[in-house]
């Protein structure tokens, strides 16, 4: 392993087990490489942005790369595309393993493995690139679905940062009955009730289930016509945001033009502070995502007007 700079912070993304765990791992390999815990910071995209970079040596993970991260001593380990690579901070990038994978690798390499973390590092991995195809799919899910369910803090304050109880959590019988039940009756509501945003852009509204899969479902269904879905999302800071989902990588462009992030076909953004309703978030989104004020409607309903 090339050696790391010990770092002042370890920034992560705060709204998936994904980043969870890759900052937990990470706090662990700076304990075990210099005998202390770093602070650990978990953002959104648009928090990141919002946030001066004054440290002089930071560890950042699972959060999409900005100019603003090239900064010698600051290491990023990372899976979301980028367009220019860094000049000056260490860059360490596999667009086909999750950001917990490449930080548990890492750990494998400083000893820090363990059959536990074997498992569940896999399962967020699973979780976190879509592999619908694996067997084990259905329970990352499950596994995926407890951050955004309880919450980034809530989850690590309830096994003490010991991520390895995450493991056969009684929540996860939670989440199973959840997929099981909600997850059909919200997939045939939400089929019924999408708001056009742009030609090609959908906005789901949902009322129950796990909003992500219900999405990918409605992107399979040829009765579906567009190729990126959406789903409003209330922060516990009251902020609204955009989940976005594609099957042919088009995700992350339109959240790049509503200034968020993400993988291809997984993407995310944070709206501006004045957008504090529906109605105020599908007016923004026409505005930002229509060129020259064109809206579109749905010609089915256009359910928060």
């Amino acid at each position: 392993m090339v050696p790391l700079p010990k770092p002042d912070v370890i920034l992560t993304h705060e709204s998936d087990l994904d980043g969870l765990l890759a900052g937990v791992l990470l706090r662990r390999l700076a304990e075990a490489e210099f005998g202390e815990r770093p602070r650990l910071e978990a953002w959104s995209y648009h928090g990141l942005r919002q946030r001066p970079m004054h440290e002089t040596v930071a560890w950042v993970t699972d959060l999409s790369w900005e100019s603003r991260m090239d900064r010698p001593h600051w290491v990023i380990i990372d899976h979301h595309p980028y367009e220019t690579p860094p000049k000056h901070a260490h860059l360490i990038h596999d667009p086909h393993k999750s950001a917990a994978l490449l930080c548990y690798e890492l750990c494998r390499q400083a000893g820090l493995g363990s059959p536990q973390l074997d498992r569940l590092v896999h399962l967020s991995n699973v979780a976190d690139l879509f592999l619908d195809s694996d067997p084990d799919f259905e329970l990352a899910s499950d596994y995926a679905n407890l951050v955004k369910i309880y919450g980034f803090w809530n989850l690590m304050t309830l096994v003490d940062e010991q991520i390895e109880r995450l493991l056969d959590h009684p929540l996860l019988e939670v989440m199973r009955v959840k997929r099981q039940v909600e997850n059909p009756i919200g997939l045939a509501w939400s089929r019924e009730n999408i708001v056009e945003i742009a030609p090609g852009v959908g906005l789901v509204e949902t009322v129950v289930g796990n909003p992500n899969l219900i999405m990918h479902a409605l992107l399979d269904d040829p009765g579906v016509r567009y190729s990126v879905l959406m789903t409003l999302v209330r922060r516990g800071n009251g902020a609204m945001a955009v989940s976005l989902r594609s099957r042919h990588g088009e995700a992350s462009a339109i959240a790049a033009r509503l200034q968020g992030g993400g993988h291809p076909n997984a993407a995310a953004a944070t709206l501006p502070r004045s957008v504090r309703t529906p109605q105020d978030a599908v007016q923004y989104l026409r505005q930002v995502l229509n060129p020259k004020g064109e809206v579109h409607l749905n010609p089915l309903q256009d359910l928060f007007a």
